[in-house]
């Protein structure tokens, strides 16, 4: 016997995913598969944090109010830390 499923229209999806929490990749090594690393210069670096609050997989540490390093085992190197950085202080590398 086969199920039917009841399919919700477009209009009545909520925006935005449905994460119950941040971070997948602590479950998976997701920085395996990554071709770029984000690097930051701590010379242009305001620590105003932005790039936390961005970062999808919370791969970016903190320690007493500054970015401590990047988790580069779980960072997928999808460069939104870089893009939302308003000191353009992490950039984009190529990963070896």
């Amino acid at each position: 016997m086969t199920q039917s499923v009841k399919k919700k229209k477009w209009e009545k999806l909520l925006p935005g995913g449905n994460l119950d929490q941040a971070g997948y990749s602590k479950e998976y090594h997701t920085g395996d598969w990554r071709n770029q690393i984000p690097i930051i210069d701590k010379s242009k670096c305001k620590n105003c944090l932005t790039c936390v609050g961005y970062c999808p997989e919370d791969c970016i540490l903190v320690k007493e109010g500054k970015i401590s390093h990047f988790d580069y085992k779980y960072c997928k190197g999808c460069g939104i830390c870089a893009k939302e950085c308003p000191t353009k202080a992490i950039t984009m590398k190529e990963q070896k």
